[in-house]
């Protein structure tokens, strides 16, 4: 604002900013954490996301196994795993997998496979880390391709 002279100057600040913006602050505490939390759970997918890699609906689950004949590996326990699981898969359970990657080739494309599609994503990313390229997980799992009618091995 310019005063008679001609020259600029700062406006005033008004007595009641000084101090409010603290107060609201202190006084929404509450409201912002619950912002600020709800705003990184709608993040965290797209992070855990990245690190699993690409999720793999049950038609180009398919159509992968159709054209490239990858590794199926089905990452939950042995008598889940008798109970049903893909056809041509073979059971590495998640927690021995990282003692059993010599079982696998690091040249043909790995399905990961495990019972709803979320906890895959932590084996593909050591996968990924030993050195495989091409590693997919079955989005919804084992109960995704039961769900769309696909057959499963008895």
């Amino acid at each position: 604002m310019k005063d008679k002279q001609g020259s600029w100057r700062a406006l005033p600040t008004p007595e009641w900013t000084t101090g409010h913006t603290v107060q609201f602050f202190i006084d929404n505490l509450l409201l912002i954490a619950v912002a600020f939390v709800s705003g990184a759970l709608l993040v965290w997918p797209l992070v855990r996301g990245r690190a699993s890699g690409p999720t793999l609906s049950t038609l180009q689950a398919t159509q992968l196994i159709n054209s490239r004949n990858p590794q199926i590996v089905d990452l939950r326990k042995a008598d889940e795993f008798a109970k049903g699981s893909l056809p041509n898969a073979r059971n590495l359970p998640a927690e021995k997998i990282s003692d059993r990657l010599a079982e696998l080739k690091k040249d043909k494309p790995v399905l990961l496979v495990c019972a709803t599609g979320t906890s895959a994503g932590r084996s593909a990313a050591l996968l990924r880390s030993r050195g495989f390229a091409e590693v997919f997980v079955l989005a919804g799992g084992i109960a995704g391709w039961r769900d769309a009618g696909l057959p499963l091995r008895s």
